[in-house]
């Protein structure tokens, strides 16, 4: 995934469309930010007959034409959607003092994000780092051998660290944890310290029913108290579905964390 600041770099001409107001029914909301380059684009408001004509404005726009920087236009039969609602869209050249508001806006809003931490590098651990990229949050990948980080994406935070266990102490309150290590004890060992924690709000391990009733007992020769476990998601990604490619499981933990995040919200 791309992020804004890496695209307004390399399309340094371009115009911002930025939806100002949304009545109704509408397919994106106030706020939300478009960049349209010569021959590429960043974001959406929504697609649809909306957005191309959006798109063919701000390339007017680029060609020198002299246009409307708003723009208010009705989601109805007159440009052949249905949404029913009215969106307002406001135009602007990309400047440098507009590229860094941009880019300090996405900042902020990345860092109102749930926090992920992701333990394991391996084809899961990388498939659901991908996955998770172009979603709301913000994801740190943990792993103590070296890894291909050209498969990470650049919105993927990444730490080399001798002892993954011992990261669990600094995830924010609230943060989400995923286990899918090349270790089984070190799996247990970083699900103890994630369920020792009472303010996480999401603490899963990759594997099977064998597995957890392995970790179960082992939580009891730790003398920990046998409804622990009750915290654990193992194994993760639901139990509707079982098909072990990394991408079919990382785009089932992916829908387990966006349910997360909308009834916690």
């Amino acid at each position: 995934m791309t992020t804004l600041a890496q695209f307004l770099a390399t399309h340094p001409t371009s115009v911002s469309v930025e939806v100002t107001a949304a009545r109704g029914s509408t397919p994106r909301d106030a706020g939300t930010v478009m960049i349209v380059a010569d021959e590429a684009i960043w974001g959406t408001i929504g697609g649809g007959q909306l957005e191309f004509m959006a798109i063919d404005h701000a390339r007017g726009m680029l060609r020198g034409e002299v246009l409307a920087d708003e723009l208010d236009i009705p989601l109805g039969p007159e440009i052949g959607q249905c949404c029913g609602g009215r969106t307002v869209l406001r135009f602007a050249t990309v400047d440098a003092d507009l590229a860094q508001h941009l880019v300090s806006r996405e900042a902020g809003e990345r860092e109102g994000f749930r926090e992920v931490v992701l333990f394991g590098g391996g084809h899961v651990g990388l498939a659901l780092a991908r996955a998770l990229s172009p979603l709301p949050f913000r994801v740190t990948l943990i792993e103590s051998r070296e890894i291909d980080l050209s498969q990470l994406p650049d919105t993927i935070s990444f730490r080399h660290v001798a002892m993954p266990e011992a990261e669990v102490a600094g995830i924010a309150s609230g943060g989400a944890v995923v286990i899918l290590t090349h270790d089984h004890a070190l799996d247990f060992l970083i699900a103890e310290r994630a369920l020792l924690r009472d303010d996480l709000a999401y603490v899963g391990m990759i594997g099977s029913a064998t597995k957890r009733a392995t970790f179960a007992h082992w939580l009891a020769r730790e003398g920990h108290d046998a409804l622990m476990i009750n915290r654990l998601v193992l194994p993760i990604g639901g139990s509707l579905l079982r098909d072990k490619r990394p991408e079919v499981i990382a785009a089932l933990v992916a829908a387990e964390l966006l349910c997360l995040q909308a009834t916690t919200r």
